[in-house]
């Protein structure tokens, strides 16, 4: 007798859809169990974001260009696929924030823009003496109150005062999401600030207290002194290539690009999956991998997704230009900047790519990444490409002598597609999961959307699809 073969399907094939097929594919060869995989994805390509240039010798990122080194899920994958190899550091340097037409160096000591060092904190001219005193609050505030959500701004206001978080916080930590500090959940983003605070009061001093401790400078130990690894890890073949490294170690029949799912209904104890060329799928176990909005509308007959609807997406874009060397005659020491809100400019950061990533260009020339759009300021978006360049060089140029026009410019829109976590977001997510729980069984949520956007954050939440998947059909694996 043939034993039934049990239906998975994953829906979306970015990193989250990409991971879930990939490690689920692997348990099952492994112990021979009998599940079919489909993965199906909306247009020609699988990756996602993870979009990659390669165009005279430059390596240049549509989407995210790096990760987190300490975020050890992605280096776990890139082993499984052969691409260890490829992995390199970022090279370190200076970065600073532009306040008012002048760059000033992000002051030493400080994490994610928390001061853990006063001399540098004291000296720096980011803020002014009122500012600095106010931040010095911190010290004697009480913790906040146990439990509660709040938005990073309201956090950040009350124990470092208003300056310190326009001039320094807001800039690093709302890049990361294009978002609104004084929207965006505390909770959902950066919960270890919220933990610090309650352990020690103070969130200067948790931060120190919790920082990894620092190498012995080569004075102390007798050591030649050796160059620094950054904290951040790429692929020097891109991004793009681990995704294709993933996708060739899948079952080409287990792959369905160029099909969007218009539609799923459940059936008893099954799924109907309905796709736009007519035809429909079964299947006993989804994942869905896609936004928050995409996946409303695939369940939208199910009222349980509805608050999805009034979740908020930002639209951003990269612009990578590319100049000779002697394109910049004032060239500054680091590798790139962000900048303060406050100041009269349209991009919200600038990487010096040739200096951060060494590999991603030729000898003797330039690559400047920079990024536009964010919550309230998303218009520059669609403007033309011609337009948006013009808009990106005069704000280069208040900083950067640039005297050429770009050899080529590279611009990606990425159109409502950073999820904003708002302030009750993770509350608002554990009633949906609880309620699928209840109706729609079988049915998970993995992707940038809902718990993470970075794509370690992404490669996690695979896994637990993964574990969740061979939980519901009761077979006794995980990763």
């Amino acid at each position: 007798m043939v034993e039934e073969r049990q239906k998975v399907a994953i829906i979306g094939g970015g990193i989250a859809g990409l991971t879930t097929a990939f490690y689920l594919q692997k348990i099952v060869r492994e112990n021979n169990l009998p599940i079919e995989i489909k993965l199906i994805e909306a247009s020609h390509r699988l990756g996602g974001k993870m979009q990659t240039v390669i165009k005279d010798g430059y390596t240049i990122e549509r989407g995210p260009d790096s990760f987190l080194a300490r975020k050890t899920s992605i280096t776990r994958l890139a082993k499984e696929v052969g691409m260890e190899d490829q992995l390199v550091h970022n090279s370190t340097g200076k970065s600073y924030v532009l306040v008012d037409d002048k760059l000033f160096s992000m002051p030493g000591g400080s994490i994610m823009g928390i001061p853990t060092e006063v001399g540098p904190f004291i000296t720096t001219g980011l803020f002014s003496i009122p500012g600095k005193i106010r931040a010095a609050a911190d010290f004697i505030l009480p913790r906040s109150a146990s439990g509660k959500d709040q938005s990073l701004g309201e956090f950040f206001r009350r124990r470092l005062g208003d300056e310190v978080v326009e001039n320094l916080i807001e800039p690093l930590l709302s890049g990361i999401y294009a978002g609104d500090i004084d929207q965006l959940s505390l909770m959902s983003t950066f919960p270890q600030f919220y933990q610090v605070e309650q352990k020690y009061r103070s969130l200067i001093i948790g931060m120190k207290k919790s920082a990894p401790s620092q190498p012995k400078k080569p004075e102390e130990t007798g050591k030649t002194k050796a160059k620094a690894k950054g904290v951040f890890l790429t692929f020097k073949s891109g991004l793009q290539s681990f995704a294709e490294a993933i996708e060739a170690k899948l079952d080409p029949d287990t792959i369905l690009k160029g099909h969007r799912v218009k539609n799923i209904t459940k059936l008893d104890n099954q799924y109907e999956i309905f796709l736009n060329n007519g035809e429909a799928l079964v299947a006993d176990c989804i994942v869905a991998t896609t936004s928050h909005k995409v996946t409303q509308s695939m369940f939208s007959q199910y009222d349980l997704f509805d608050p999805f609807k009034i979740v908020p997406s930002t639209s951003v874009a990269t612009v990578a230009l590319a100049f000779p060397k002697e394109a910049i005659k004032k060239d500054i020491d680091g590798t790139g900047f962000v900048v303060s809100r406050n100041s009269d400019y349209t991009i919200t950061a600038c990487t010096w790519t040739h200096k951060k990533w060494e590999h991603s260009t030729p000898k003797g020339k330039v690559l400047l990444r920079c990024y536009v759009g964010r919550a309230g300021d998303e218009t520059v978006v669609d403007l033309s490409d011609d337009q948006i360049v013009k808009i990106v060089l005069d704000d280069l140029k208040k900083t950067m002598d640039i005297t050429m026009e770009p050899d080529f410019a590279v611009i990606s829109r990425w159109n409502n597609s950073m999820p904003q976590y708002t302030v009750g977001h993770k509350q608002r997510l554990q009633t949906i999961k609880d309620q699928m729980t209840d109706e729609l069984p079988g049915v998970f949520l993995a992707g940038a959307s809902f718990e993470g956007i970075g794509v370690p954050d992404c490669i996690d939440q695979g896994e637990v699809a993964v574990n969740n998947i061979l939980d519901y059909l009761n077979f006794n694996h995980s990763i």
